[in-house]
């Protein structure tokens, strides 16, 4: 039997729901969605007595207004109490905990990281007593505080932990689409609302009874709320109350509500406007991650009146519902507002952030020291990925700034910001704001309009021209001071524009107006034009440039990690720095520079293409595509669609790739976007190879680039060396593949990305006179380390050495080749090539039958290659960006399917599947 809990009036089924959401076996999550009054935290209240009954620890956070826009403030309620276990985390996962809770200036992680880390930590905390988050007011939790909660809360089966999330139903919240459960809270009955009435509030006059069950229609709080005001005021408090019949109940409780804040005296007032304007919740208890909320003292009157009550954790003053606490904002005066900031931007002087809101409320005229400390917090809020909370701060600096030039420097910040943050239309807005004297336009306003121009529309040429005449109006005005960020947007966006349009005319350009600038133009920014505009030509020497920027990661915004990106998958280095872009896309996709965010979703996919993620890489690139239709982003949607063909052509869906070919293409090739373009050609030649039409995937390879040579500034043209190298040889063009191959050599590509390396020895290989030099070639092929980072071109490679071995010197020589292509084919999901290879098995003589290693997965096979090469759990979750449990819980369920029971066999498991193919 279960002692009485919280005394609740009707509310059986709620009670029954609650009573059987903290006794059943296993871990869960449930939301409690209902309008404002209606009884969530009551609710709330009995569970938590519940699950003191059930021996669970029971932790509780509150969302708050003022606090939504602060990255892991809800994150910080939530883990605070369970710091203690963070000792038993591993290495990895403490460091992304000190970020959350600023211990050090590392990169925030990305939702998918951090919330992995949470689940080790609450599994830990959970291990010797049940655990019981419970969040009210959850819809003011920030953006990826509710992202990770609505993460863990879809994993907690098998767990001791239970999470319940109290939700506002008028209030919109990133936890509408976390998909957890509901418990839809609603209105009392007739009958129940009148012993609730009856319960708190007997022998209430029999009038003022029958106005308040009308008025109050069985919401909770209204029931409990209308009697103390009406029958303080019997005539007047009535009539005042039917005069507010039309305003929603929300309104009328705030009227009741401001009758008492009015009844106060100025200096409780003033308390209470500070607490306020604050954040101090309605029974929160302070966040000491990032300490305390502003204290309100001597206002026991506020108390009295019924509207605070006393926290029991701490012992001090909060409101008693959000509803008091936005209610004593609306009282008060717009001077008392200002005052009350500028006291609590004093109390947080060491908080940029906090101190750069409040400041930003207290100042009217124009202030430079303000305008500085609210530049400062916006730099801080776009690393932390807070670009709307940077925007507003860039503008009202822009009001406070005492001279035009830092006026007109911070809108074109902001107008930058909003254009990386999808935010189009008001990036135009405060382009238009940001004029110069005599109606030109700044170079920030110029770049901000010029992105939105590029991203939205493909305006690719106009883009550009806008670009270069700022640019070169720059050139000939020489300062001789080093170049402002603005200025070095410019010079970035024109290399943008440049490798969208794939244009060797306009990169020649470019390249003479970076070196009229001389050193106004920086470092990094020499290095995207090497490794973009032609990395056949430049790009030798650009990877130790390029780890040394990575290596500034913790002082980079979003866009320059995005450039960072693109140059290492020029490089074709992606992987050693996917999970930089993994940690940071979650984060900036929701309220950061969302354009950035797409394109990191691009280069992870084509991190997951080249390492052979192919299923993996279609989710991503459907997420890119889905973000970039929601934003409107024309650009980066039909980019999205161009990778997403390659990934069909690749898995052997031909049509569908075809459809997307067609599609990119018709977009890309009149608005010049080259680069575009030059995918769409990509899919036709692997969409025609896959299916054995050598001609075709000739003609789209020559129409790329000629053979023998480079194109100049065409990405794609040392991409497909093997594409057109195969294409002639099986099309009777042996000269043409012979004179690609040795021209690869001769322009050095070996020296420029380990999978170009690839490509080059591979081409020369199969392209070679004689055996022993075609031997050669392919040893210096296998020996790439790197080279098993591209497992798709390396099983190309083999297929291509096995045919010409078996024609060389008799099918026993072919089949090691062979039969390790087949494999790599099958766990790639590259249909048509794997029964390429198969057939070429048969023709040598080998049986090819199903062994168990068929029966694994591809994620299967690979994580059981990596273990029995020696790495920890820890080590393959690192390299395959899972955690260590998930891990485990695939080599659980490899053992029996090949037969073993120790980690130890796994080696050889693996080798005797591959010996039982040989027949």
């Amino acid at each position: 039997m279960y002692a009485p809990v919280n005394a609740l009036v009707g509310r059986q089924a709620e009670r029954a729901a609650l009573l059987s959401f903290v006794t059943a076996p296993g871990g869960r999550s449930l939301v409690l969605k209902g309008e404002v009054g209606v009884g969530k935290s009551a609710l709330l209240e009995h569970l938590t007595e519940l699950a003191g009954q059930e021996n669970h620890r029971v932790v509780r956070a509150v969302g708050v207004d003022a606090e939504s826009d602060f990255p892991f403030a809800g994150l910080h309620q939530v883990l605070y109490p369970l710091l203690p276990h963070l000792d038993r985390l591993e290495a990895s996962h403490r460091a992304l905990f000190d970020v959350v809770f600023g211990r050090n200036a590392g990169a925030p992680p990305s939702v998918m990281t951090l919330a992995i880390a949470v689940l080790d930590l609450l599994a830990l905390a959970s291990s010797q007593q049940p655990l019981l988050l419970v969040v009210d007011d959850g819809q003011w939790f920030d953006g990826v505080s509710a992202e990770v909660c609505g993460f863990v809360g879809r994993r907690l089966t098998g767990s001791s932990v239970r999470l319940v999330v109290g939700l506002r139903s008028d209030v919109p919240s990133l936890f509408d689409t976390a998909a957890l459960p509901e418990l839809h809270v609603t209105t009392l009955s007739d009958e129940d609302a009148q012993r609730l009435l009856d319960l708190r509030h007997p022998r209430l006059d029999p009038r003022i009874r029958r106005i308040v069950l009308d008025e109050a229609q069985g919401n909770p709080l209204a029931l409990l709320e209308l009697p103390p005001f009406l029958a303080g005021r019997p005539l007047h408090g009535v009539e005042e109350l039917l005069s507010h019949h039309g305003v929603p109940l929300p309104g009328r409780l705030e009227y009741v509500y401001g009758t008492r804040i009015e009844a106060l005296g100025r200096p409780v007032r003033t308390e209470l406007l500070r607490g306020a304007l604050d954040g101090v919740g309605a029974g929160k208890a302070p966040d000491a991650a990032r300490g305390s909320r502003y204290r309100m003292v001597d206002v026991d009157e506020a108390a009295f009146s019924g509207l605070l009550d006393i926290d029991p954790m701490t012992g001090h003053f909060v409101f008693r519902h959000p509803l008091v606490r936005s209610t004593v904002v609306q009282k008060a005066t717009p001077n008392e507002r200002r005052e009350a900031h500028a006291v609590l931007a004093r109390e947080y002087r060491d908080d940029v952030e906090r101190r750069a809101t409040h400041l930003a409320a207290s100042t009217i005229d124009p202030d430079e020291q303000v305008a500085a400390e609210l530049d400062a917090a916006a730099r801080s809020a776009t690393r932390r990925g807070g670009a709307l909370a940077a925007i507003a701060w860039l503008t009202r600096a822009a009001e406070l700034s005492e001279t035009p030039g830092e006026r007109s420097r911070r809108l074109g910040d902001a107008a930058f910001i909003a254009g990386q943050a999808a935010l189009p239309d008001r990036a135009q807005w405060l382009v238009h704001a940001d004029l110069a004297p005599g109606g030109g336009s700044t170079p920030a306003s110029v770049a901000a309009s010029a992105y939105v121009a590029l991203y939205r529309d493909g305006e690719v040429r106009s883009a550009r021209r806008q670009v270069v005449t700022a640019l070169e109006a720059l050139r000939d005005d020489d300062t001789g001071l080093p170049a402002d960020e603005a200025e070095v947007r410019l010079v970035n966006l024109l290399m943008v524009t440049c490798q969208y349009a794939a244009d060797a005319d306009a990169w020649q350009r470019a390249r003479a107006l970076l070196d009229a600038l001389g050193d106004r133009v920086p470092a990094q920014s020499l290095l995207f034009s090497d490794a973009w505009s032609d990395v056949v030509r430049h790009g030798a020497g650009t990877r130790a440039r390029l780890d040394r920027a990575f290596a500034e990661l913790a002082h980079l915004n979003p866009w320059d990690l995005v450039r960072l990106g693109v140059t290492a998958y020029h490089l074709d280095v992606l992987s050693p720095y996917r999970t930089h872009l993994q940690r940071a896309v979650d984060r900036e996709a929701e309220a950061g520079a969302t354009a950035s965010a797409m394109t990191m979703l691009h280069l992870i996919m084509l991190d997951q293409l080249a390492v052979g993620e192919w299923e993996e890489a279609e989710r991503t690139g459907l997420r890119g595509l889905e973000l970039a239709v929601q934003h409107d982003h024309a650009l980066f949607a039909h980019h999205s669609r161009a990778y997403l063909g390659q990934v069909a052509a690749l898995r052997g869906q031909l049509e569908r790739a075809r459809e997307l070919q067609a599609a990119v293409d018709s977009w890309a090739r009149p608005r010049g976007v080259g680069f575009l373009s030059q995918i769409a050609d990509a899919v036709g030649i692997t969409a025609a190879l896959s299916e054995g039409d050598y001609e075709a995937a000739y003609l789209y390879a020559i129409g790329i680039t000629t053979p023998g040579s480079f194109e100049p500034c065409a990405h794609q043209a040392s991409r497909t060396l093997l594409d057109l190298v195969e294409a002639a040889l099986h099309t009777g063009r042996t000269e043409e593949a012979r004179r690609h191959a040795r021209a690869a050599l001769d322009a050095g590509l070996p020296d420029v990305s380990p999978r170009l390396a690839l490509l080059t020895y591979g081409a020369l290989s199969i392209t070679a006179e004689q055996e022993p030099e075609a031997a050669s070639w392919h040893a210096r092929a296998e020996s790439l380390t790197e080279g098993v980072g591209f497992p798709f071109e390396l099983a190309r490679i083999r297929l291509a050495r096995g045919v010409r071995l078996r024609h060389a010197q008799g099918p026993r020589a072919a089949r090691q080749a062979l039969l390790r292509a087949a494999e790599s084919f099958e766990q790639l999901g590259a249909d048509a090539w794997a029964d390429r290879a198969r057939a070429e098995l048969r023709a040598s003589g080998m049986a090819t039958r199903s062994s168990s290693a068929t029966a694994l997965t591809w994620q299967e096979h690979r994580i059981a290659g990596l273990a029995a090469s020696g790495l920890t759990n820890k080590e393959i979750g690192e390299r395959m960006h899972l955690s260590p449990r998930t891990v485990s819980s695939h080599l659980y369920r490899v053992f029996p399917k090949l037969g073993i029971t120790t980690r130890a066999a796994l080696r050889d498991a693996l080798g005797d599947t591959a010996g039982a193919s040989q027949g």
